[in-house]
């Protein structure tokens, strides 16, 4: 490599200068635990709080880090979802939903105030295609026009 080339290469690792940092590439779970980090919230401090209301499991400091850096293959059971709720102050099913759209890609939707029957039609046709989405929306239209039509 001659002189003049050695001039004109950079490290690859060398930040451009005037760009943003990349967006996020953090999981779900590790995202909620960076957020409390962010607020000035310690490995440590989290870690003393991580302790499931229900069994009385912990999760240690050296643990929350490793769901943040470097996550483990499996994600934690539910007596360790338990633990980082607590950690965090959230509810357990917050602390469940991120955990199953970090490790298997499954984003809840919350139907509360529903019953059991809604929540079911709502599943089936989630993973319908729109234009069946569509019509199963236009048919309860119909049938509710129907019923108020009805009644008058």
């Amino acid at each position: 490599m001659t002189r003049e080339d050695q001039d004109m290469t950079a490290p690859a690792t060398a930040p451009d200068p005037g760009t943003a940092e990349p967006p996020s590439r953090l999981g779900a779970l590790s995202q909620l635990i960076q957020d409390a980090l962010d607020t000035g919230e310690s490995y440590q401090r989290l870690a003393d709080r991580a302790i499931d209301p229900k069994t009385g499991e912990t999760v240690s400091k050296p643990y929350l880090q490793q769901i943040v850096k470097t996550p483990p293959v499996n994600p934690p059971t539910l007596p360790r979802m338990g633990a980082i709720a607590a950690a965090l102050g959230k509810p357990l099913r917050r602390v469940q939903e991120a955990t199953a759209e970090q490790w298997l890609q499954y984003e809840a939707t919350e139907l509360a105030g529903y019953d059991e029957e809604v929540r079911i039609i709502v599943g089936h046709l989630a993973g319908k295609p729109k234009a069946d989405v569509r019509r199963w929306r236009m048919m309860i239209e119909a049938d509710e026009r129907a019923r108020r039509e009805a009644d008058e």
